[in-house]
């Protein structure tokens, strides 16, 4: 029988409090400060804007990678190949998040230099949201693209065997007044997090997110009646830019995330396109149509239509009124395993 979480289950942390706690459990398994700072970074972004199963629920498996030795503490990216708006990268199997920043750093001056930058790496590692790394590309006022491929989690149609990641898509744009365009999901029905975080609130898992039986993930869509085909489709095109562009891993080659075995070789992919390089009046045009669609009429007036990027909006409204993150009893009591574990300062409630 599922239950939901109540009031007494859960419990407040701020970011700042956040934040220190990854630091110090990275620098605990000998993360250099700087490499530390911008894992937590990303985690803390990612529970900010309500990405709970790329948040604070990975802490355990970054910390496992170092301990392993499958991941490089410091790890930097380098360049193999460039040309003025390309570049192949390896990213010398360091954290996910210093190599992606890297990378959409360089597609970003290659764009800002001949309007368009696309940067293809391999040998990187769990990058969390994709959104981090458009919204560097946001800042400059420039529209950012990034893929990523993922573990072996998701069943095509017509098969329960895992051969195809997650493999998310994102996409940042610029409208006018600072507001913008923001998409990112994974090509799965839910992502692998999603799941983690069902069943961490102890609720029922639908059988159009994963295989009762195998426990795959179904692509999006979830049955082939429902299109899941065109999610699977998605998901190689991702697999495409990432993995087999980039010369990594892919497809049923690539590490389960939370095993050790090997190095995981992850791809990535990212994109930066000035928009001042084609018609004039992007931000305007672009703010427009988002403000149509959000004019629509809705079925329930209390659920207005929404574009991408306006639930993260809401929830990090929301975690500010708050004054930090809410997280189930279930993650902080991993939490204070992994600070027990590692004798650091567990999270302080607010």
């Amino acid at each position: 029988m599922s239950r939901a979480p109540t009031r007494s289950s859960a419990c407040v942390i701020p970011l700042p409090e956040i934040r220190r706690f990854v630091v110090d459990c990275m620098m605990a398994v000998g993360t250099p400060k700087n490499n530390a700072e911008k894992l937590a970074e990303n985690i803390v972004e990612a529970d900010y804007r309500g990405f709970y199963g790329h948040g604070l629920n990975r802490l355990a498996i970054f910390v496992g990678e170092v301990q392993h030795s499958v991941c490089n503490v410091v790890g930097f990216p380098k360049v193999l190949k460039e040309t003025p708006a390309t570049a192949w990268i390896d990213g010398n199997n360091g954290f996910g998040s210093v190599v992606g920043s890297f990378c959409m750093d360089l597609a970003i001056e290659k764009a800002q230099k001949v309007g368009i930058g696309l940067v293809v790496c391999k040998g990187s590692n769990h990058f969390g949201i994709g959104s981090m790394y458009t919204a560097q590309a946001l800042k400059k006022n420039l529209i950012g693209i990034c893929f990523t491929n993922t573990s072996p989690l998701v069943a095509p149609p017509r098969t329960r065997s895992t051969v195809i990641g997650t493999n998310s898509i994102s996409m940042a744009a610029p409208g006018m007044n600072a507001d913008s365009f923001n998409l990112d999901m994974a090509t799965s029905a839910v992502s692998r997090g999603t799941i983690e975080m069902q069943q961490k609130k102890h609720l029922i898992i639908p059988s159009a997110w994963a295989d009762s039986g195998s426990g795959a993930l179904c692509p999006l869509g979830g049955t082939e009646t429902n299109s899941s085909y065109k999610g699977y489709g998605l998901a190689v095109l991702v697999e495409v830019l990432c993995g087999i562009l980039s010369g990594g891993a892919y497809g049923s080659n690539i590490r389960m995330l939370g095993s050790f075995d090997k190095l995981a070789d992850l791809g990535h992919c990212f994109i930066a396109i000035d928009p001042k390089g084609f018609a004039t009046g992007f931000e305007g045009r672009l703010s427009d149509l988002m403000e149509t669609l959000r004019r629509t009429q809705p079925i329930d007036p209390k659920n207005p239509v929404l574009i991408a990027g306006d639930r993260e909006k809401l929830h990090m409204k929301s975690v500010d009124q708050a004054g930090g993150v809410t997280y189930t009893r279930d993650q902080l009591e991993a939490s204070a395993k992994i600070a027990k574990n590692l004798r650091v300062k567990p999270l302080q409630p607010k």
